[in-house]
């Protein structure tokens, strides 16, 4: 669980109630990533930081597991249980886990409030950018993306000891990282004085970090992108974030995805759309014409009297997935000449005459 849970509403966030479905969620979410996605703000720092907190946001609340969990949360905070209240039962409580018991007690402990791991800590996430073309997003791919802050020190692989030498536990508080200090009724947990709360002794430090096990350096991380992944969507790459303090497990690196434009299709979830222009005859008459998909051309029969902006569907020639494929889009465009011969002026004439004149009787025109 990561800390900043303890501070961050993302219900308020992505601007929902608590009790919002999945759905509405997801509403939520693609709105505010489509207002302030740095595509539609190039040069924005502020909608830039936005973005990032409603991916962070819909990365938990999307999450079944991680929302309940955040949910307990902050039930904790706001009963106050994260400030150590609550009343003896006629004995000593060992620590605040012992007050709320059972599943709670356990989250409690997670972030650090038992005497057991108190300073373990979760690493903190890590946000970096992938930019893709359009058919690698279709297609899916692996990318090399950079990412800057806390890594691993590259010297003691994370130890925070010098090469060839051990980490011991902390004689004082037995590697738990915390002593027990009587208050009254009360046996609170306190951070261990010799180790700092971390349970371990390391008699050399690494000379490149200091003992901290990480140092602030950029990486390059592989990610693999899924096959039809979406724009603005978040790619979770678990463990490669910051490194977690005293045995706490690492944080995350969370991906956001930004795909050009392709020049001929367009994306509508998992259809295809493109614009086929056409000639007035082939409108008018009828014609087969070719139209290309992602593997290759098709053909595509124009029924006599197309009308310009007709939507014609060419079955499974859209988004491959791990189902059935979307479907073709293709608008019609009937193309008329900016200029034409006194031959072809001739014959369009005639085409007038045997036109019908009250064409646009119903708008009421006098």
């Amino acid at each position: 669980m990561n800390r900043e849970w303890l501070e961050r509403d993302y219900y308020s966030t992505l601007g929902v109630a608590r009790t919002a479905s999945d759905q509405e969620i997801k509403r939520a979410y693609r709105k505010l990533a489509k207002r302030h996605h740095p595509d539609a703000n190039p040069g924005n720092k502020e909608a830039e930081d936005r973005f990032k907190e409603v991916s962070e946001a819909y990365t938990v609340l999307s999450d079944s597991a991680q929302r309940s969990e955040y949910d307990q949360v902050r039930d904790a905070v706001a009963s106050g249980a994260f400030r150590g209240g609550g009343r003896p039962a006629g004995g000593r409580f060992q620590d605040l886990g012992d007050i709320f018991g059972g599943g709670l007690g356990d989250l409690f402990s997670r972030m650090g409030g038992g005497a057991q791991g108190r300073a373990a800590r979760r690493g903190a996430d890590l946000g970096a950018e992938l930019n893709l073309s359009f058919l690698e997003a279709i297609n899916g791919t692996t990318a090399d993306i950079t990412v800057e802050g806390e890594g691993p020190c590259k010297r003691c692989t994370g130890s925070g000891a010098e090469p060839g030498t051990r980490v011991a536990n902390c004689p004082t508080c037995r590697g738990s990282g915390a002593v027990s200090v009587d208050q009254g009724f009360f046996s609170i947990a306190q951070p261990c004085p010799t180790c700092h709360g971390s349970g371990r002794q390391i008699n050399q430090p690494c000379g490149s970090c200091g003992g901290r096990g990480s140092e602030h350096r950029t990486r390059i991380i592989k990610v693999r992108v899924p096959p039809g992944v979406k724009q603005a969507a978040v790619i979770r790459l678990k463990g490669k974030g910051s490194p977690g303090q005293a045995g706490g497990p690492p944080g995350d690196v969370l991906v956001a995805v930004r795909i050009g434009r392709h020049p001929v299709f367009r994306r509508h979830g998992s259809d295809l759309a493109l614009t086929a222009p056409l000639t007035f005859s082939e409108a008018a008459l009828g014609a087969t014409i070719r139209v290309p998909t992602l593997d290759g051309s098709v053909s595509l029969r124009i029924p006599a009297g197309t009308a310009s902006g007709k939507v014609l569907r060419v079955r499974g020639k859209g988004v491959p997935g791990p189902g059935s494929p979307g479907d073709l889009l293709v608008t019609i465009e009937v193309n008329v000449p900016e200029s034409i011969d006194e031959e072809t002026r001739d014959v369009i004439e005639q085409l007038r005459r045997h036109e019908p004149s009250d064409i646009r009787a119903h708008l009421g025109a006098t």
